[in-house]
């Protein structure tokens, strides 16, 4: 089997028109947590904006293939990917085929947001998923070829990334980047099946300060 190692892997296609910004919708699917041996981090996923991708990695959470793999390369500044390999570098077969690459929903690639590996062929994702570490707007859709598909974005435990990011890397064969401190995901759990911000709170408005002014002084006594 050829290893599926590359991500970013840019298309030698003429670039089109990016669709234009929009805000970002606040995630509404399901909720998984990822536990790795640095610490738990949460994924709210936009089952709306990427259903065939919500699905495809639902199937990898649910069946539990993501446990025992590994954060197997990791760019500061860049993205740190995981979710295919054993901590001795082989790779999990997959449990289906590609999924269709749904990089034109809109979603950009900015920092804390979930989008699938995959290797030139833009319908080729299958388990391997990876956080972006900072906003990449290069790989999405249009700037530099078929772009990379968001699902999802941490909404808890980014810090747990940022750990993950510090980490010294090195080349192992031909796998580069590779955590010299192995980052095991032990577990992905579903644990609900909408996401639901927490509510804004606002700052309790500051109660004005009157000032009394100051009573005139007497004046004079005068002659009864």
């Amino acid at each position: 089997m050829i290893a599926f190692v590359p991500l970013v892997v840019l298309l030698a296609q003429a670039p089109t028109a990016p669709p234009a910004p929009k805000p970002t919708p606040v995630p509404t699917g399901p909720v998984v947590a990822v536990d790795t041996s640095l610490g738990t981090f949460k994924i709210a996923l936009y089952e709306k904006e990427a259903p065939l991708s919500t699905a495809n990695f639902l199937l990898y959470v649910r069946t539990g293939f993501y446990s025992g793999t590994i954060f197997h390369r990791v760019m500061p500044a860049f993205m740190a990917q995981g979710g295919g390999f054993t901590p001795s570098l082989l790779e999990k077969p997959p449990l289906a085929g590609g999924v269709k690459n749904e990089s034109r929903n809109g979603l950009r690639n900015v920092r804390a947001t979930v989008a699938f590996a995959r290797t030139a062929d833009p319908n080729s994702a299958t388990s391997q998923f990876f956080i972006n570490l900072r906003t990449n707007h290069t790989l999405d859709f249009g700037i530099m070829g078929a772009g990379y598909a968001v699902f999802g974005e941490v909404v808890e435990g980014m810090t747990v990334l940022d750990r993950i990011a510090m980490l010294r890397t090195t080349r192992m064969g031909p796998h580069e980047a590779v955590p010299v401190t192995t980052v095991l995901i032990r577990n992905v759990t579903e644990i609900a099946p909408h996401y639901e911000p927490p509510p804004l709170i606002l700052p309790a408005p500051e109660t004005p300060t009157v000032i009394s002014e100051p009573a005139p002084p007497a004046g004079p006594a005068g002659k009864s």
